[in-house]
């Protein structure tokens, strides 16, 4: 019965750490939303309505996507952040060159974006 307590404690500790990683998510959920599994999908739907000729766009991306808050002044503005350069044609025709952006992404669309002139 002593060699039983041993693993029964290791057990125990086991289900308290599982609930509590389960609880965890379960608040990042409720904070930054779903984990954007398609996000290169959801950022082009995006960037074709962003740019001029979104059919040129050469996308780079810069690493998964991370939870952020990206709010100010004490306002939170939860989400995924999404990183990537973009080289697309302007609208003489030509390419623009590699420019940094970012989108933050919540339940499946683009709540913010970033290096767009907003």
């Amino acid at each position: 019965m002593k060699t039983a307590r041993p693993f029964i404690l290791a057990f125990t500790m086991g289900v308290t750490l599982a609930l509590q990683a389960i609880a965890e998510t379960q608040a990042d959920m409720a904070q930054y939303g779903a984990y954007p599994a398609n996000y290169k999908e959801i950022v082009m739907q995006w960037l074709n309505k962003q740019l001029i000729d979104p059919d040129s766009a050469r996308i780079e991306w810069n690493g998964e996507p991370k939870p952020a808050d990206l709010g100010r002044n004490g306002e939170h503005l939860y989400g995924y952040l999404v990183n990537f350069t973009v080289d697309a044609r302007n609208r003489f025709g030509g390419y623009t060159g590699k420019q940094q952006h970012a989108v933050l992404i919540r339940n499946g669309e683009v709540i913010k974006g970033l290096g767009f002139g907003y």
